[in-house]
Protein backbone atom coordinates (compact mmCIF):
# COMPACT_ATOMS: atom_id res chain seq x y z
CA UNK A 1 0.00 0.00 0.00
CA UNK A 2 0.71 3.76 -0.30
CA UNK A 3 0.91 6.34 2.22
CA UNK A 4 0.87 10.26 1.51
CA UNK A 5 0.75 12.29 4.98
CA UNK A 6 0.43 15.64 4.28
CA UNK A 7 2.30 18.36 6.60
CA UNK A 8 1.90 22.35 7.20
CA UNK A 9 -1.84 23.57 6.67
CA UNK A 10 -3.12 26.28 8.88
CA UNK A 11 -4.74 29.65 9.13
CA UNK A 12 -2.47 32.99 8.03
CA UNK A 13 -2.84 36.15 7.13
CA UNK A 14 -3.45 37.82 3.57
CA UNK A 15 0.31 38.11 2.02
CA UNK A 16 1.47 35.53 4.29
CA UNK A 17 2.95 32.40 3.63
CA UNK A 18 2.85 28.12 4.05
CA UNK A 19 4.93 25.55 3.32
CA UNK A 20 3.33 22.41 2.77
CA UNK A 21 5.17 18.82 2.84
CA UNK A 22 4.17 15.36 1.80
CA UNK A 23 5.48 12.35 2.80
CA UNK A 24 5.19 9.22 0.88
CA UNK A 25 5.55 5.78 2.55
CA UNK A 26 4.32 2.37 2.43
CA UNK A 27 6.09 -1.32 0.76
CA UNK A 28 4.11 -0.42 -2.83
CA UNK A 29 5.70 2.86 -2.84
CA UNK A 30 9.14 1.26 -1.99
CA UNK A 31 8.95 -1.08 -5.52
CA UNK A 32 8.48 2.48 -7.34
CA UNK A 33 11.30 3.53 -9.73
CA UNK A 34 9.34 6.63 -11.02
CA UNK A 35 7.17 8.65 -9.55
CA UNK A 36 5.40 12.26 -10.09
CA UNK A 37 4.01 14.24 -6.77
CA UNK A 38 0.94 16.70 -7.42
CA UNK A 39 -0.34 19.12 -4.85
CA UNK A 40 -3.75 20.06 -5.84
CA UNK A 41 -6.48 21.97 -3.45
CA UNK A 42 -10.58 21.81 -3.54
CA UNK A 43 -12.26 24.89 -2.06
CA UNK A 44 -16.22 24.47 -0.62
CA UNK A 45 -18.41 24.33 -3.66
CA UNK A 46 -15.62 24.26 -6.29
CA UNK A 47 -13.68 21.35 -8.49
CA UNK A 48 -10.05 20.18 -7.47
CA UNK A 49 -7.51 22.50 -8.72
CA UNK A 50 -4.36 21.22 -9.89
CA UNK A 51 -1.79 23.95 -8.29
CA UNK A 52 1.71 21.98 -9.41
CA UNK A 53 3.52 18.95 -10.39
CA UNK A 54 7.24 17.39 -9.94
CA UNK A 55 8.86 14.40 -11.57
CA UNK A 56 11.12 13.18 -8.83
CA UNK A 57 13.97 11.14 -10.91
CA UNK A 58 14.72 14.37 -12.70
CA UNK A 59 13.03 17.09 -10.48
CA UNK A 60 11.27 18.78 -13.37
CA UNK A 61 8.05 20.87 -12.74
CA UNK A 62 4.97 22.07 -14.22
CA UNK A 63 2.93 25.09 -12.57
CA UNK A 64 -0.64 26.68 -13.30
CA UNK A 65 -0.32 29.48 -14.23
CA UNK A 66 -2.45 30.96 -11.85
CA UNK A 67 0.47 30.35 -9.27
CA UNK A 68 3.35 30.48 -10.99
CA UNK A 69 5.70 33.38 -9.24
CA UNK A 70 4.00 32.37 -5.75
CA UNK A 71 4.04 28.86 -5.22
CA UNK A 72 6.84 26.60 -5.41
CA UNK A 73 7.10 22.84 -5.85
CA UNK A 74 10.88 21.20 -4.54
CA UNK A 75 11.67 17.55 -4.01
CA UNK A 76 14.34 16.28 -0.81
CA UNK A 77 15.80 13.62 -1.67
CA UNK A 78 17.93 12.42 1.63
CA UNK A 79 13.89 13.08 3.75
CA UNK A 80 12.36 12.03 0.27
CA UNK A 81 9.41 14.58 0.85
CA UNK A 82 7.56 17.13 -1.82
CA UNK A 83 6.96 20.68 -0.65
CA UNK A 84 4.62 23.59 -2.18
CA UNK A 85 6.33 26.82 -1.02
CA UNK A 86 3.02 29.38 -0.99
CA UNK A 87 4.09 32.60 -0.64
CA UNK A 88 1.66 36.10 -1.19
CA UNK A 89 -1.40 34.04 -0.03
CA UNK A 90 -5.00 35.03 -1.19
CA UNK A 91 -8.14 34.41 1.12
CA UNK A 92 -8.85 32.99 -2.21
CA UNK A 93 -6.11 30.42 -1.33
CA UNK A 94 -8.28 28.67 1.24
CA UNK A 95 -8.99 25.80 0.71
CA UNK A 96 -8.13 22.31 1.37
CA UNK A 97 -4.73 20.87 -0.01
CA UNK A 98 -3.82 17.62 -1.48
CA UNK A 99 -1.02 15.80 -2.68
CA UNK A 100 -1.35 13.00 -4.76
CA UNK A 101 1.49 10.51 -6.27
CA UNK A 102 1.64 9.29 -9.98
CA UNK A 103 3.43 6.15 -10.40
CA UNK A 104 5.56 4.71 -12.94
CA UNK A 105 5.82 8.32 -14.51
CA UNK A 106 8.82 10.47 -15.50
CA UNK A 107 6.53 13.38 -16.58
CA UNK A 108 4.04 16.42 -14.46
CA UNK A 109 0.86 15.21 -14.74
CA UNK A 110 -2.04 17.77 -14.68
CA UNK A 111 -5.47 15.71 -14.04
CA UNK A 112 -6.61 14.08 -11.28
CA UNK A 113 -7.38 11.00 -13.11
CA UNK A 114 -3.45 10.64 -13.79
CA UNK A 115 -2.99 9.59 -10.34
CA UNK A 116 -2.98 7.03 -8.01
CA UNK A 117 -2.74 7.71 -4.29
CA UNK A 118 -3.80 10.64 -2.42
CA UNK A 119 -3.52 12.16 0.70
CA UNK A 120 -5.82 13.02 3.56
CA UNK A 121 -5.93 16.61 2.93
CA UNK A 122 -4.57 19.59 4.92
CA UNK A 123 -6.99 22.88 5.61
CA UNK A 124 -5.58 25.92 4.64
CA UNK A 125 -7.12 29.61 5.87
CA UNK A 126 -6.27 32.85 4.43
CA UNK A 127 -7.54 35.41 6.35
CA UNK A 128 -8.62 38.85 4.89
Amino acid sequence: QVQLVEFGGGLVQAGGSLRLSCAPSGRTFSTFTSYAIGWFRQAPGKKREFLASIGWNYGNTYYKDSVKGRFTISRDNAKNTVSLQMNSLKPEDTAVYYCALSRGVDGTPQYPAEYDYWGQGTQVTVSS
